[in-house]
Parts: structure tokens; C-alpha cells; sequence
């Protein structure tokens, strides 16, 4: 299904719940899946953990751990918190 969609694509953003805790692993699951896509290799990848206005919400660093996004070593990847409710780091993140 993925490869419909990135076909062609110069970089991948990939946005999660970030206050949704049970569905990360589904989320890093699919993540990793979709990298492992030969036709994806060395795209870069923005994470974006969305309802940073949450109290329960994941900071960065917490979804850099969730989302195992320290093993992506064969492109860049940046991970940003952002709140679309409140229109948080929208901006900055896609500078």
C-alpha cells in the first residue's frame, strides 16, 4: 500500500498521536516497514508528534525513544512536537 503512496516522493512525513500511548508500537511498527521499502532508501523522514498541547502528550525526546528512531541510520530524520489545535512549531518544522 505505502509504495502507491511514496512513489516519487523526495521525503516522508510520518505524524503520529503523541498523547495516544497504546498505538505507538503500531506506529514504530509501521514506521520501520514502511523505511524498509527499497524504493524508499535514504528519503528523509520528518516524525511529527502531534497534541503536544496535551498533558499526556510525549516530548520529542520521549518519541525519539518510542518510535526507536535512533536505529534510522541510512537517512536524516528529525522528530518534532507540534500542536495543530494550537497551530504549535508548525512553522519551524517544515523550514
Amino acid at each position: 500500500m505505502w509504495e502507491r503512496y511514496c512513489r516519487g516522493s523526495n521525503a516522508i512525513i510520518y505524524m503520529v498521536d503523541a498523547a495516544d500511548h497504546e498505538k505507538l508500537d503500531a506506529a514504530r511498527n509501521e514506521l520501520h516497514t514502511l523505511l524498509d521499502k527499497p524504493q524508499l532508501l535514504g528519503i528523509p523522514v520528518l516524525v511529527l508528534g502531534n497534541k503536544k498541547d496535551l498533558p499526556n502528550a510525549l516530548a520529542e525526546h520521549e518519541l525519539i525513544a518510542s518510535l526507536n528512531l535512533g536505529a534510522i541510520t541510512d537517512r536524516e530524520v528529525c522528530c518534532y512536537s507540534i500542536s495543530c489545535k494550537e497551530q504549535e512549531n508548525i512553522g519551524e518544522c517544515m523550514q
